[in-house]
């Protein structure tokens, strides 16, 4: 995979100057590449447009610039490349669904919408791990019996919801053939608000025939039947973190799609081979309209 040194060089190039008035010719010349092939394959292969990826990450760096500084919103736009506090806060809000100053006073460093450096083993996780578009599917609804607990993204809570899960899984009744597992995060209508801080409920459980004759320690879950866009996960658990980051600071940020208040979730079936595999599959469903 040389070709992706030349993109190294591009992002390199682009993270150097993101104060600077910088052109997407300017860095085809930096890549090597030419205008035409540097646009089409950036594009393909990480699922946004070279002028997009730049203006995320200027906003990126603003959204830090609001939390941890007392620089002016003017200033802050200035420096982010736009013209006036108005053009800043139309493009800002079109990312974090709130104003720059709504922002600064939720004091939330947040998950949606933090736009990462296209760091070298990201670009290959992109590549190899994680298909960029979607499927779209119609999936049936789906009964679970499971665990419940409150989880966060910065600490373990969510691996040792899954090891507890192990311990008691073939407790669970009603299990079909298929013996699916899901992992089911509970939607929330704040979802421009998720930081790595804040709690949500997860369940995680096998598809069930019936609800009948559930332990105490267990839940019931019904996923709702619906239209969903579909991303395979292929690799080892460890990189999981960063399908969710483009997931969710790429494809979220430029889809056409409408997501959906409803749970997303994930399925591990007889292409899941165990959490180091690398030749393990599963697929992440997110609710669309």
């Amino acid at each position: 995979m040389d070709y992706l040194k030349y993109f190294e060089k591009a992002i390199i190039y682009i993270e150097n100057n993101l104060k600077e008035d910088i052109s997407v010719n300017d860095v085809a010349k930096e890549s090597g590449y030419s205008y035409y092939h540097l646009t089409r394959l950036f594009k393909s292969m990480f699922g946004e447009s070279v002028g997009s990826y730049i203006k995320k990450r200027r906003l990126v760096n603003s959204s830090k610039e609001l939390l941890y500084s007392d620089k002016k919103v003017l200033d802050i736009a200035i420096d982010s490349g736009f013209e006036s506090s108005e053009a800043f806060s139309r493009a800002f809000k079109s990312i974090y669904k709130v104003s720059p100053i709504e922002y600064r006073k939720n004091r939330i460093d947040v998950f949606v919408g933090k736009k990462k450096k296209l760091e070298l083993d990201f670009m290959k996780h992109l590549v190899e791990n994680v298909t960029i578009k979607p499927v779209i599917k119609e999936i049936d609804s789906i009964k679970v019996i499971g665990i419940k607990e409150k989880v966060t993204l910065e600490d373990e809570s969510l691996p040792s919801l899954w090891e507890k899960f192990r311990e008691i899984y073939n407790m669970v009744p009603n299990t079909l053939p298929s013996n699916r597992a899901f992992g089911i995060c509970e939607a929330t209508p704040q979802i421009h608000l998720l930081s790595e801080t804040m709690e949500f409920n997860e369940i995680i459980g096998l598809e069930v025939s019936s609800y009948e004759n559930i332990p105490s320690l267990f839940v019931s879950k019904n996923i709702d039947g619906g239209k969903y866009a579909v991303f395979t996960h292929t690799g080892s658990l460890d990189k999981l973190d960063k399908t969710y980051e483009y997931i969710w600071g790429t494809w979220f940020l430029s889809t056409k799609e409408k997501i959906d208040i409803r749970d997303d979730f994930e399925i591990y079936d007889e292409r899941f081979l165990g959490p180091d595999n690398v030749d393990s599959q599963i697929d992440i469903c997110i609710p669309i309209k």
